[in-house]
């Protein structure tokens, strides 16, 4: 994704989000961090790959609904 070409109004909308990002991700991060130092070796494949595409979704849908609410309060613009 990072091959995409994008205008300025985009690549500006693209960093303000990013900036929004940064503490969902780093907490996520955190997280996910935990939950794998928490598994013995035996244990990082099977359910807790599972766990960890539960949190990687979870990430997403809040990302989305950042996005989202960000496009209702004017904080970016919609499709120009």
């Amino acid at each position: 994704m990072d091959t995409l070409t994008l205008t300025p109004e985009q690549e500006q909308r693209a960093d303000e989000l990013y900036q929004r990002f940064q503490d969902l991700f780093c907490e996520e991060a955190k997280r996910v961090a935990r939950l794998l130092a928490s598994k013995s070796d035996d244990q990082l494949l099977g359910k807790t790959e599972f766990e960890l595409r539960d949190r990687v979704h979870e990430l997403a849908a809040r990302s989305l609904q950042t996005a989202l609410d960000e496009r209702k309060k004017g904080g970016t613009r919609g499709r120009p």
